[in-house]
């Protein structure tokens, strides 16, 4: 099984190949440019680099929300677009899975965090569940855009250690210090932010059991309005 993966959610532009159990290409960025000036040209890269013929992938995986509107717009119609051409179904790993996939097997909680301004985050909480010698995923708290506070309120309720990740710790990092009732911990730079390497390896998973769909049925998951439909909304 080849798993073609994409994620332009935040701040990072991330893609990645991975064949059965080994990743076999990845390539990151989290610098000024617009992922729409860096996408493509990693893609032409991990192509070139691994002689990767795109006929051969199974699937494409994609973050599919939620995360910055303009950033799943442009890795969901790049995910659309290899779809269509390809013929080749897409798997929809929502981001906040994705993130939290980076401490696989942890016994701590996982709390990702997403800055979605205005005071809200986009966030939820998993737990990793044993399952045989495997480790399966488990949503504690779904996905949603939240404040911050509220969200640490959920994390103390729970009484469990957890460890925060995300772009939206820096933003929040002194009033988690200052509200969470339980041991934390914040993640390392290399695990506290997206990567296509996670939502390929989840991606691989959900693909497995059938959970993907065509090209065309793809849209991302926002979670709210966007700010010119907000306005727009207002001026009517």
């Amino acid at each position: 099984m080849k798993i073609l993966a994409l994620d332009t959610s935040g701040l990072v532009a991330s893609a990645a190949v991975m064949q059965d159990d080994v990743l076999i290409a990845e390539f990151t960025v989290c610098y000024k440019k617009t992922h729409s000036q860096t996408l493509l040209p990693m893609l032409a890269q991990i192509r070139e680099s691994i002689e990767l013929d795109l006929d051969s992938l199974d699937a494409v995986a994609v973050a599919s929300g939620p995360g910055s509107f303009t950033g799943l717009r442009i890795g969901a119609a790049t995910a659309k677009g290899l779809g269509l051409a390809l013929e080749k179904p897409l798997v929809e790993v929502p981001t906040l899975e994705g993130l939290s996939y980076h401490f696989w097997g942890s016994a701590s909680l996982v709390c990702p965090l997403m800055d979605a301004r205005r005071g809200q985050v986009y966030a939820g909480i998993y737990a990793f569940e044993k399952q045989g010698d495997d480790w399966e995923l488990k949503s504690i708290e779904p996905g949603s855009a939240v404040e911050v506070n509220r969200m640490i309120e959920k994390v103390n309720a729970l009484g469990r250690e957890v460890i925060f990740l995300g772009d939206g710790v820096p933003v929040y990092a002194e009033r988690i210090r200052q509200w969470a009732a339980v041991p934390h911990s914040f993640a390392p730079p290399h695990k506290n932010r997206q990567s296509a390497a996670c939502v390929a390896a989840l991606g691989a998973r959900y693909y497995t059991r059938g959970r993907y769909v065509t090209a065309a049925q793809h849209s991302p998951q926002y979670f709210r309005v966007s700010q010119a439909e907000r306005s727009r909304n207002a001026d009517g």
